[in-house]
């Protein structure tokens, strides 16, 4: 696998040799210095360019970054896909390398790039031929920062969280895995992530962030906790997807019921008692059941 240094080489090299190439800057992971490096960061690159036309005609011009495993052009299949695309401003590859590395190219016009150049404050320039990049702060993750929530923010997610908890109930009771599984994993999953969310920023004054998609739970969770959001996740057996889902309400409780009261937030106690009631009472219903009740 090539090196950081001889992939920023190879990045840079190819912009200076190129007239074409105007400037490079970066933003991503890499530029976050709260960010622990590991081998499967990206090189999130931006290509300053006098125009798109000529790279887009050669494809082959993107081989010399390396071998290729795969590329996606993201831009092309939004175009297939009848989404408004303008490739006389921009362009992207994304490159997995044979050797592991990845490279994330984007190709910008000037126009393009000074219409949104610092808005992604994780940005620093690497080469600047022409002095065209604009002067921006050092790289920050503030913005990606857990914010804190409104009183409307809590009651909706929490509201949302134990209502649609029943449509994971019914799912499962029918036999409809498909259904069950996109409900949890894809609505109450996101109140559960969201709730977990603002239990961190509140334990730790709202000044740092949980990643994308939650993937730092772990580093700032407690043990304890950390081991209950685990168990949230089950496979195929109802009786396991049972066990995760009230393990599931169980947790959302303790960071619903922290927020609450480090907020002073009104809890929805009889929506969590009836509805939890209501989940144990179809956890045991029999598919032969004429009623619910």
């Amino acid at each position: 696998m090539r090196s950081e240094t001889e992939m920023y080489d190879l990045i840079l090299g190819v912009a200076q040799g190129d007239e074409r190439i105007r400037a490079v800057y970066m933003n991503g992971s890499r530029t976050n210095p709260n960010v622990p490096r590991d081998i499967f960061q990206d090189f999130d690159v931006v290509y300053v360019v006098t125009e798109i036309a000529s790279f887009i005609k050669d494809e082959k011009w993107v081989n010399v970054f390396g071998d290729l495993l795969m590329m996606q052009e993201p831009d092309k299949n939004n175009q297939s896909q009848g989404m408004d695309t303008d490739f006389d401003r921009s362009y992207g590859y994304l490159m997995r390398f044979k050797d592991g590395n990845r490279i994330d190219l984007h190709i910008q016009t000037k126009e393009a790039m000074l219409d949104e150049y610092g808005e992604d404050k994780l940005t620093i320039s690497l080469l600047d031929k022409d002095n065209c990049l604009p002067t921006i702060s050092p790289p920050t993750d503030a913005d990606y920062h857990i914010k804190p929530p409104s009183e409307s923010d809590f009651t909706s997610c929490t509201n949302n969280f134990w209502w649609c908890l029943q449509n994971v109930a019914k799912g499962i009771w029918r036999d409809e895995l498909p259904y069950a599984k996109r409900m949890f994993e894809e609505v109450v999953r996101a109140d559960l992530d969201k709730m977990v969310g603002w239990w961190i920023g509140t334990n730790h004054s709202f000044e740092m962030s949980a990643g994308k998609m939650g993937k730092y739970f772990k580093r700032y969770l407690t043990a304890k906790h950390w081991e209950m959001y685990r168990k949230t996740y089950s496979d195929s057996n109802y009786d396991n997807f049972w066990d995760s889902i009230f393990i599931t309400c169980e947790l959302f409780r303790i960071m619903s019921e922290g927020i609450a009261n480090d907020f002073s937030f009104p809890y929805p106690s009889d929506d969590d008692k009836n509805m939890t009631e209501y989940l144990q009472h179809v956890s045991a219903l029999p598919r032969d059941a004429s009623g619910i009740y």
